[in-house]
């Protein structure tokens, strides 16, 4: 697999802290959108590399796209609308949001002991 391991470090990051951050019910802030934006890069990066591994890693693949869908819907809901956004959205999910956040964190784990 390509050597992504900036990017999982980086995603791990970014999806534990933004998740801490709207539990906390922490205001928008501007570099959490910048965060948000390159977190998805990152995503793609990762899901790219696993893609190019061919079929060897196709489930592990389909695991971490859906789960980080899940946290990327979350995630843009405070983007688009602030704390209250989320709030109105999904304010009585954050059970499952942080479901969603140590799931893909699980995920990134998983591929990041990948040829370690």
């Amino acid at each position: 697999m390509l050597d992504v391991k900036n990017s999982i470090e980086r995603l791990s990051w970014t999806v534990e802290h933004h998740f801490l951050h709207i539990q906390a019910q922490h205001d928008f802030m501007r570099a959490w959108a910048i965060q948000f934006e390159l977190a998805y890069t990152d995503f793609r990066v990762i899901q790219m590399a696993l893609q190019l591994s061919g079929d060897e890693h196709h489930e592990l693949l389909a695991k971490f796209s859906a789960a980080y869908e899940k946290v990327f819907n979350y995630e843009y809901a405070f983007v688009a609308g602030g704390l209250e956004g989320f709030n109105e959205k999904y304010g009585q999910e954050l059970d499952q949001y942080e479901q969603a956040e140590k799931e893909t964190l699980a995920l990134i784990d998983e591929i990041s002991a990948i040829d370690n």
